[in-house]
């Protein structure tokens, strides 16, 4: 039977900062245009773990029925793959978890739609049921679109401009064009994170038959594409700051810069990919830090 320490490891902690990420950011922006609502905040983050921690578990078990989990894969050492959590127990844990996120986000819709719109109610279940389905069909079943290089577009859409836009929309009760720009923003740290991980794993991959942006653009190349993300990410935060600039404390998010530029030239120097695994966590955490600091410099401006 798997131990507790084997489900937290599939659980993969350090993915939770980034799925947060869009989840604060939404929620910044609804106080920064004074219509947040504590229930549905802190529902959203509650939901949005759980949707990851089933994102995770369903990558787990993808990855080891493509066989692209074995040994000559770079990262850490999936709990499928190495016998730590059978096959079965997965496939129970992605049921009992996939549940709790349904019924969770059900909670949540309800909160911020139900009383003023049973169109988006509805709508936003569609949105949660294909957020549960993208989450599972991203290395699982046959017709896994994370094999065929689609895995960035759905990162850039459930991590940024979904999460962003429809937590702002379920506290606001409205949606303005300009969210979008900070949903970019998000989207493309998010992304991000995933080509590092492809580019890690370029070679094994490309041997496994899962063709990802890296494995048909190349390792030097995926690197440009890289620091594209980063910079139209950073270049839409400003955009958006200075559109809407009532005080000096919105750009507080540029005290992260650094950190960014400091991973760009490391990624750019590094030759052995196994390398890149560290650049991961930290994009992640900084990208963490940077929506902290731009949420809490929008709640001061608003003050």
């Amino acid at each position: 039977m798997a131990t507790a320490k084997s489900w937290i490891k599939a659980a993969r902690p350090r993915t939770l900062p980034l799925a947060l990420s869009g989840i604060l950011m939404g929620c910044g922006l609804a106080w920064f245009y004074d219509a947040v609502q504590a229930a549905v905040s802190v529902l959203a983050i509650i939901t949005a773990t759980c949707i990851q921690v089933f994102s995770n578990f369903a990558n787990d078990y993808g990855d080891s029925q493509r066989g692209t989990d074995n040994e000559f894969r770079l990262g850490p050492t999936r709990t499928v793959q190495s016998g730590e959590i059978s096959k079965k127990e997965m496939e129970t844990g992605m049921f009992v978890v996939g549940g709790l996120s349904f019924l969770l986000g059900i909670w949540l819709v309800f909160l911020g739609t139900w009383s003023s719109s049973k169109t988006a109610f509805f709508s936003f279940i569609g949105l949660g049921i294909l957020s549960l389905v993208a989450a599972y069909f991203y290395t699982a079943g046959k017709k896994s679109y994370g094999y065929i290089g689609l895995g960035d577009l759905f990162v850039f859409l459930f991590f940024g401009l979904l999460p962003v836009a429809g937590v702002f929309y379920l506290n606001a009760g409205f949606i303005f064009p300009e969210i979008f720009l900070p949903a970019i923003t998000i989207g493309f740290f998010s992304t991000g994170v995933l080509n590092l991980n492809n580019m890690r794993d370029i070679d094994n991959d490309r041997n496994s038959g899962k063709i990802t942006i890296p494995v048909r653009m190349g390792a030097r190349k995926s690197r440009f594409y890289h620091l594209f993300m980063i910079f139209i990410g950073w270049a839409s935060a400003v955009v958006f700051t200075l559109n809407h600039f009532h005080s000096p404390w919105q750009f507080l998010f540029v005290l992260v810069l650094p950190f960014f530029v400091r991973d760009l030239v490391g990624i750019f120097r590094i030759q052995n990919d196994r390398q890149l695994d560290p650049f991961l966590k930290r994009l992640a955490l900084s990208t963490l830090a940077f929506t902290l600091l731009f949420c809490v410099g929008l709640i001061i401006a608003s003050q």
